[in-house]
């Protein structure tokens, strides 16, 4: 691959990320409440969706799935409802002092299906990966070598900025006690809901 394409790849992934998306939204919920240690498995769900839907825009099927538009809205609105959902039971929590901040110890599974679902039912990233990131790869070059190059740039990236936003909120956490801890277990579940309002309006965007 030139180097000059990659470069230019590269300037588009940052333009991408310049802005908080809903996945960044949701590390800092899981790292307030959970810790980053654990919340390294919502990265992980994360970039799992992002990985399939890289696989899914090279091999063609992105293409395909457009054509069954109202069933991916429907499934990025359940995606958006249940970070609603998830949001409304922290603030709870928050408000009876039920749980710790930083000791709630989600299960990682769970974890990671959060990451999963915001990242796979962001029709930013699926434009992204559908429309843009195919135009990166030259038909007459040796397809494999461009997509891992493209792929495992596009993971370093996203997965570096994501812990950035993780241990920042890993922090704050370790530093605050007593009714500040619960304080910060509201401040998750408010970041949770607002993961969801911005999965909501890009979907609306989309539509």
């Amino acid at each position: 691959m030139p180097v000059e394409i990659w470069l230019a790849y590269v300037g588009t992934v940052v333009a991408l990320m310049s802005t908080p998306g809903p996945s960044h939204v949701l590390i800092l919920s899981n790292s307030l409440s959970n810790g980053f240690p654990r919340a390294t498995a919502t990265i992980a769900g994360d970039l799992t969706a992002n990985m399939l839907q890289m696989l899914a825009a090279g091999l063609g099927v992105a293409a395909l799935a457009a054509r069954y538009a109202s069933a991916l809205t429907v499934i990025k609105w359940l995606g958006a409802a249940y970070l609603v959902w998830l949001g409304i039971s922290m603030i709870r929590r928050g408000a009876t002092g039920v749980g710790e901040v930083g000791h709630e110890r989600r299960p990682l599974h769970t974890l990671w299906l959060q990451g999963f679902v915001t990242s796979a039912t962001n029709p930013k990233a699926i434009v992204f990966f559908a429309a843009v990131f195919t135009q990166f790869i030259d038909p007459g070059l040796a397809f494999w070598p461009q997509f891992i190059a493209l792929s495992l740039t596009y993971i370093v990236m996203d997965g570096f900025v994501l812990t950035l936003y993780g241990t920042g909120a890993h922090w704050v956490a370790s530093h605050m006690e007593g009714p500040g801890r619960i304080l910060l277990n509201r401040v998750a579940g408010g970041f949770m809901i607002i993961a969801a309002l911005l999965l909501a309006l890009k979907t609306l965007s989309h539509s």
